[in-house]
């Protein structure tokens, strides 16, 4: 009876078993993922004692979004399992993730690898013929944009291929080749997306476009930790992850490097030469040859395998500072790659279900595919990179312009931030060792840099000098212009082959720092000027020390605790040590000497010219509090270039507040608000009733670009915004076929370009400037027209404002003497409007520190 109760409920186990496994698989599911063998070809073998990516993660590449700590993980692993590879942080991201590069070679290159490195950048200053052995160098770079990951899930699986695939292929490549992998250009972004994608999973796969896997939150993860688009960062190199991989390119200078990204999900792949009327004009003709030789082996992998595909049309190779166009001013061969993007795991499109594994196989397929056209074309890629040293010298001789002199100005610090780009850019200036004259303009020794073409990075220095405004192809897919001086508001002129004579330099120069100032003990009052670029910063420390601040609304001449006599311009930072609650002296000196602002003792309050300290002119500064607006109906880039401004560089709290949330939020609680460009129609008039009162009680309502159309409706700024409907009518359509419709609307965008506007000086928002006139970033076609009031519109473009890169005669001419700046009061509050972006992807320090003025200045405007 026992051995059959036993029996029973053995069965009654084995039936259970049976059910539970049996609803285990039922409904069916599809993980949506593959073996990491079934990405690469069926007649490769792999070495067992390499761990595949599904061993390691514990799902098959293409079922899970992989994160970056996973990715990290395994990329060092491999390192640990392989003789081939190696793997170095090179950095980290803002989040503190580190920043991998994996390099991997043959064991007997390995050995030698720095040595082989020092040869190759030999080589490349070298007028000896490059050696036909030395190994090629093939940087392969995935996923700048987080919310394209394809790229970063294939580079697993084309990092498994180099450590673990067996043959005479993987042997040729490995004896001819040093392939340096980045396997995320992006960690913050694609963690975010990371996230995303994985948690809206389910058992079922949903492909519609509609699912909230597919319609990701704001801000998305395409930007990094600051809402920036790494894809543009190259030149600029705002970021850490910029940084860190600017170094390892000119560390390596690869024959080859290419740039893994996705596009819609209704397009299919494309791969470069692209438009070739659309390149850099400074990139050699030879480098779109080679391209196009590379090209071809992307179509026949692509052929074999029936994947659609399209290379000579869209997208661009102008802007020097993308990935897939950087590398072509240094002799390197960039390439874009672009992939549908499933934005998830599976998404319906016009070609059929776009699965998230199928876009790893097609980015891995190029990668396989780059390594093959590199290895045929290996000997025209070495000369290539050896002969475009000695066409650039060329290029050099026959340049009318011998180079470019700066002029330094009383801000240090701005140009010690343009000259630390130029370091790691590897751009080589020099001093100026006498004074001398140019075009009627005197050069001080002591306040002038020289910028000689005579140089390596000839390409690059012309690019960032460039005030070219005619293009053969005037479609630019991003900016037509990033001319350096004019980003930082730096003077300058070229210095022609005729007038080289005049200038004598010095290679041992180092950038003077400002005046220093004794802190003294006894002063009856400390104060620094505006013009210091961190001057908002050392600000901004001391009210958060409690210290109590005034602002100098005019000039006066001040008599030292030396006896020295100093004249200080408007928006000069006053702390007058009677208010003090503390002796605040150490605190001073600490904060002038962290910030780099020197701080001047004054002995008395009576002033030789000009206002009293105890003038009514002597403005209270009083704590900030700042709101951001955010939200999907504004623009991540703007908000994070303000957040990344004021959070960086003055070390402001920023509160970011989304749109839909601002109704609930009380306003009281803040002084200032600051709204970007976005779409600000769902604001509700009750809302604007609420804002409109917070003004007239003294708060600083600010904005910029389509923000101010906002503005406009709600009747805080008398302006006129210019309708699109009047752009279109400046552009005739006589003559024209429907196939000029996308050239006709190119036209009609300023597509990136520096304008000039004429500024006072005078006004509080422009404290801390020199000039009467300044470049400013202009990338919309927004158009605002005011009643010029010189106590309202404070800025306006000059007649003739383009300075460089392209606009369409017709819109110039729209632009030209309209508001570029406004400020207007409203009660004891005002309302500050700027029409362009001032902190465009955090490069433009010209204009800023406007920020700054409209948030520590704005209260001399009343």
């Amino acid at each position: 009876m026992k051995k059959l109760k036993v029996l029973i409920s053995l069965m009654s186990f084995a039936l259970l078993t049976c059910a539970t496994q049996s609803l285990a698989t039922f409904p069916q599911i599809d993980e949506g993922g593959r073996p990491v063998a079934s990405y690469l070809p069926e007649e490769v073998t792999f070495d067992p004692a390499i761990p595949t990516p599904e061993a390691y993660l514990g799902n098959q590449v293409g079922e899970w979004h992989v994160r970056h700590d996973q990715l990290v993980g395994y990329m060092q692993a491999l390192a640990e399992a392989s003789d081939r590879l190696t793997v170095e942080v090179t950095g980290y991201s803002h989040e503190n993730r580190p920043l991998l590069l994996l390099t991997a070679s043959s064991k007997s290159n390995q050995a030698n690898i720095e040595s082989l490195r020092k040869q190759h950048i030999a080589t490349l200053e070298s007028d000896k013929n490059v050696n036909k052995n030395t190994p090629l160098v093939l940087y392969l770079g995935y996923s700048i944009h987080g919310n394209e990951p394809s790229g970063s899930n294939a580079a697993m699986v084309v990092a498994y291929y180099l450590a673990a695939a067996q043959g005479e292929k993987i042997n040729q490549l490995l004896n001819n080749a040093i392939v340096l992998l980045d396997p995320s250009l992006n960690p913050d972004g694609l963690s975010r997306f990371a996230q995303w994608a994985n948690m809206h999973k389910g058992k079922q796969l949903n492909a519609d476009p509609e699912h909230r896997e597919h319609q990701e939150g704001w801000p998305s993860g395409r930007t990094n930790h600051y809402w920036f688009d790494l894809n543009r960062d190259w030149l600029l190199l705002t970021h850490p992850e910029s940084r860190a991989r600017i170094r390892q390119f000119h560390k390596w200078r690869p024959h080859v490097l290419t740039d893994s990204h996705e596009m819609g999900t209704d397009s299919t792949y494309f791969f470069q030469p692209g438009v070739a009327s659309r390149k850099n004009p400074w990139t050699p003709d030879a480098n779109v040859t080679l391209t196009e030789a590379l090209a071809k082996f992307h179509a026949t992998a692509f052929d074999a395998d029936k994947v659609l595909y399209f290379s000579q049309e869209a997208f661009d190779d102008f802007y020097y500072g993308k990935g897939s166009t950087y590398p072509d001013a240094h002799g390197s061969i960039g390439i874009l790659f672009e992939q549908a993007s499933s934005r998830g795991h599976i998404q319906s499109s016009i070609n059929g279900d776009v699965k998230f594994a199928d876009t790893i196989q097609n980015q891995v397929t190029t990668s396989l595919s780059t390594f093959a056209g590199a290895l045929a074309n290996k000997s025209a890629l070495l000369n290539y990179q050896s002969n475009f040293s000695k066409n650039t010298q060329k290029l050099i001789d026959e340049d009318e312009i011998f180079g470019y002199v700066l002029r330094i100005p009383k801000d240090r610090q701005r140009a010690q931030a343009m000259l630390d780009l130029l370091d790691q850019h590897k751009i080589k200036y020099q001093g100026v060792s006498k004074p001398f004259e140019l075009d009627e303009n005197r050069y001080e020794a002591d306040s002038s840099l020289f910028i000689p073409l005579n140089q390596a990075q000839y390409r690059l220095v012309k690019s960032l000098f460039s005030t070219r405004q005619s293009f053969t192809d005037n479609t630019f897919y991003d900016v037509s212009s990033w001319n350096l001086p004019f980003a930082f508001n730096i003077e300058y002129e070229p210095v022609s082959q005729r007038n080289r004579r005049r200038v004598n330099t010095t290679d041992s120069f180092t950038l003077a720092k400002s005046e220093t100032a004794k802190v003294d003990e006894n002063a009856y009052a400390y104060a620094f000027e505006w013009h210091h670029y961190y001057a908002p910063a050392l600000l901004q420390a001391l009210l958060e020390k409690g210290v109590k601040l005034r602002s100098a609304g005019d000039k006066f001449t001040a008599t030292l605790t030396n006896n020295q006599q100093l004249q200080f311009a408007r928006g000069t930072i006053l702390i007058p040590m009677g208010l003090q609650d503390n002796d605040v002296t150490g605190i001073v000196k600490q904060l002038s000497s962290q910030s780099g602002v020197p701080v001047h003792s004054i002995a008395t309050g009576l002033t030789s010219q000009g206002i009293d300290l105890g003038s009514g002119k002597m403005t209270p500064i009083t704590p900030v509090k700042l709101l951001l607006v955010g939200g999907k109906e504004s623009s991540e880039y703007d908000v994070g270039e303000v957040w990344h401004y004021l959070d960086t560089k003055v070390g402001l709290p920023v509160s970011i507040v989304e749109l839909s949330r601002l109704k609930d939020v009380s306003l009281t609680d803040y002084t200032h608000v600051v709204f970007v460009s976005g779409d600000y129609g769902p604001l509700d008039e009750v809302f604007a009733a609420k804002l409109s009162s917070w003004i007239q009680d003294g708060g600083v309502l600010i904005g910029q670009q389509s923000a101010l159309k906002y503005f406009e409706s709600s009747g805080w700024l008398d302006v006129e915004i210019e309708e699109d409907s009047a752009i279109d009518d400046a552009f005739s359509t006589q003559g024209l076929r429907y196939a000029d419709k996308d050239a006709l609307e190119a036209k009609k965008l300023i597509a990136g370009a520096t304008y000039e506007m004429h500024i006072d000086p005078t006004h509080p928002l422009f404290y801390g400037y020199q000039r009467q006139a300044i470049p400013v970033f202009k990338s919309s076609n927004l158009i605002v027209k005011s009643d010029n009031s010189p106590f309202t519109t404070i800025a306006r473009y000059k007649q003739q404002p383009l300075l460089a890169g392209y606009t369409a005669p017709e819109l110039v001419k729209m632009v030209a003497a309209t508001t570029a700046v406004i400020s207007q009061p409203l009660g004891e509050g005002v309302i500050i409007g700027f029409t362009d972006n001032i902190h465009f992807r955090g490069y433009w320090y010209g204009t800023n520190k406007l920020m700054s003025n409209a948030i520590y200045q704005s209260a001399h405007i009343n």
